[in-house]
């Protein structure tokens, strides 16, 4: 079962319609059993990452994420799912990441924040795809030893990351037209190579 996780904020109905348009089978997950029975997860990120960590814990599904991703099963992260696999953020400083990745998230110090718009996606390794997608990001990853794409915006930044089971981009696929979908599709033969 292909999981979108429901932590009560995040773009639910956007990410499952675009995955429903591919033609892919998903459920809402919104507690531990749910989310160990998952095969893999998507996590569309949306809101504060101090409120994301509160009510991941809350519901007893923090531990059960981190252990789904260090498991080796699928996980793609949409904005704040991106973030959280850092160790923290500069907007919520009491609250831990997973510290899967190094760094921490940081504040846009020019320009407009949020960041709401469309950005160039620039390719590291050619894996994937070039293209323009949708951002809406206070916070941003400046650099990772795992980038498969950056973008800039003030400064370049992560715009994707891939290691192992795990792939991760900032800005929003579902909200980012054909060159959102493509990427959602590319996401999903990768893991039917496997």
């Amino acid at each position: 079962m292909m999981g979108i996780l429901d932590y009560g904020a995040g773009n639910l109905a956007s990410v499952k319609n675009a995955m429903d348009f591919l033609g892919y089978d998903t459920e809402l997950v919104s507690d531990t059993r749910s989310l160990e029975a998952s095969d893999c997860i998507i996590f569309p990120g949306v809101g504060s990452f101090g409120s994301m960590v509160d009510t991941l814990k809350e519901r007893d599904m923090y531990n059960a994420l981190h252990d789904h991703i260090m498991d080796g099963k699928p996980f793609l992260g949409i904005c704040l799912g991106l973030q959280v696999l850092f160790e923290g953020s500069e907007e919520s400083p009491g609250h831990k990441g997973f510290s899967i990745l190094k760094g921490k998230a940081t504040k846009f110090t020019e320009g407009k924040v949020p960041q709401i718009g469309w950005n160039k996606i620039e390719p590291k390794d050619g894996m994937m795809a070039s293209g323009w997608a949708y951002y809406v990001n206070s916070y941003r990853i400046k650099s990772s030893e795992h980038v498969l794409a950056t973008t800039d915006y003030y400064g370049e930044f992560v715009a994707a990351i891939k290691k192992d089971n795990i792939t991760a981009f900032q800005f929003h696929p579902e909200k980012s037209g054909r060159y959102g979908l493509t990427l959602l599709g590319w996401w999903y033969d990768c893991l039917q190579k496997g």
